[in-house]
């Protein structure tokens, strides 16, 4: 039977007018793969800085491999064998790997400097036996994001980490990295290391996960075997209501075609022909490399179109851009929202009004009442969480970022918009207040295109679905017709 390495009992933690954690029990084993599931704002932070040693709770107690611990420092955390990989990453980016690896426990020569041959050898062997083919005296600052996440975890298990705590590990790895990672975790489990695991992505929890704990409001809603649950149970403890209550499509009449596309060509486009209905939520799927974000740019002219027919309205256009785009009243919200859709070091009114600053500025002349006007609009509109418009994007959740994204083109007033992935990186809370506001923009009137490599999205929420591989459109399907097995057998090239 596995060792019970860690158990928080009973753990409180309050902070001004809120309680952040009530009663929170949660147990990690030898060997396991723990994950901390929830909404943003669930607690699942809190509970880690105060396991860590940043925050220290108010009542409750922790134990390690059945000693009573009293964590009050991030030094004490190291002390017990308990390392923390935060999202973000935290190595120094011009220092070498080994140094980072080494940092503030460096091996000394007798003299009492650095002994570097020495900690490049160790590091050197520490990456070795991981099966990473880096040169430890690399500087960080060349390794991808993967790699420094690589080294962050060589880094605590040098440190003799019992303990280790990943969070949100994957979210700016590729597929590839990600079966990496995921390799590298099976060798942690082999040698009784145990990991808590912070995810919203269900389907990696189901693959790496032994346990998932969900929290919810800052309590701790249950524990489930991975084996013995599934998403439609996860979604439930998370938000309260069932996966049938989580996608949201009203059936209405659809109006006539606004919007068509005949034979577009471009770099990454072979042939992609479709149309679009007013009020329709139009889908497309389709695997990572298919075409469908690159059919949407060479539509409106981001990318170069080298061939094809865009009608708008019935009349054919010629678009050059997203200004361009704008003028006949179609908006694109771009794949990533953090390089290409939002300027993150300002404010959620600056951003909610890039697209339509003719609105309130002449010349030298800004109207600052208008402004605020169409600020607060979309604010209440999109339910952004902020604790003012004034409040820096960056700081803000994904989901709420993704919100001000969408926000910023729904104030140009389109009548056709496209989404592009406009659920990633978001909790499920998150994700349904999303759905919700595609929902009621089609009974307005507004017709969507929405890209998404989820299939239960594509088919909870759309009308259509057309399905795209090699850069061509290869199906299309009417709502009586959603399966997944048919929308595979399209998106690999079948018939």
């Amino acid at each position: 039977m596995a060792e019970l390495l860690l158990q928080m009992k009973n753990i409180h933690k309050k902070f001004p007018g809120v309680y952040a954690l009530k009663n929170v029990d949660f147990d990690l084993k030898s060997g396991e793969v723990h994950a901390l599931l929830g909404e943003n704002g669930a607690g699942k932070s809190t509970l880690i800085k105060v396991l860590g040693g940043i925050y220290r709770a108010e009542e409750g107690k922790i134990v390690i491999q059945g000693k009573e611990t009293l964590i009050n420092s991030v030094a004490d955390a190291r002390e017990t064998g308990i390392s923390i990989i935060h999202q973000e990453i935290m190595l120094v980016p011009n220092m070498t790997i080994a140094e980072n690896i080494f940092m503030g426990r460096e091996p000394t020569t007798r003299l009492g400097g650095v002994n570097y041959r020495r900690m490049n050898t160790e590091a050197q062997a520490l990456i070795d036996g991981f099966g990473m083919n880096i040169d430890a005296s690399r500087k960080v600052a060349t390794l991808s994001i993967a790699q420094q996440q690589m080294v962050e975890i060589v880094k605590a298990i040098s440190a003799k980490a019992k303990i280790v705590v990943m969070d949100e590990p994957t979210s700016s790895l590729t597929d590839t990295e990600v079966e990496h990672l995921f390799a590298l975790i099976k060798q942690l489990k082999a040698q009784n290391i145990g990991i808590i695991y912070i995810s919203h992505k269900l389907e990696e929890l189901f693959r790496i996960c032994d346990r998932i704990t969900v929290m919810r409001d800052g309590e701790r809603v249950g524990t489930v075997s991975t084996e013995k649950t599934n998403r439609n149970e996860l979604i439930k403890m998370m938000v309260g209501r069932t996966l049938d209550e989580y996608y949201i499509h009203t059936e209405r009449p659809l109006g006539d075609r606004v919007l068509e596309a005949k034979h577009i060509r471009g770099k990454s486009v072979k042939d992609g022909s479709f149309f679009l209905r007013k009020g329709e939520i139009l889908g497309f799927a389709g695997l990572i490399g298919s075409g469908r974000s690159e059919l949407m740019k060479s539509m409106i002219g981001i990318e170069k179109r080298t061939g094809g027919e865009v009608y708008v309205g019935g009349k054919p256009v010629m678009l050059n851009g997203i200004s361009d785009a704008l003028k006949v009243g179609v908006a694109l919200v771009p794949e990533d929202r953090k390089k290409e859709g939002l300027v993150l070091n300002n404010s959620v009114g600056f951003n909610l009004t890039l697209a339509v600053l003719g609105e309130f500025i002449r010349g030298i002349h800004v109207d600052r009442s208008k402004e605020e006007k169409i600020i607060d609009q979309y604010v209440d509109a999109m339910s952004i969480k902020a604790s003012s418009s004034r409040q820096r994007v960056g700081n803000l959740s994904g989901g709420n970022q993704q919100k001000v994204l969408i926000g910023k083109w729904l104030a140009s007033h389109p009548q056709i918009l496209i989404l592009d992935e406009p659920t990633r990186g978001v909790d499920v809370g998150a994700k349904a207040e999303i759905y919700a506001i595609i929902n009621a923009l089609s009974e307005q009137g507004v017709s969507i295109i929405m890209i998404s490599s989820e299939l239960p999205e594509i088919i909870g929420m759309c009308d259509r679905i057309y399905v795209m591989s090699g850069g061509r459109v290869t199906g299309e399907l009417n709502r009586g017709a959603f399966s997944q097995e048919t929308i595979m057998n399209y998106a690999t090239g079948g018939k």
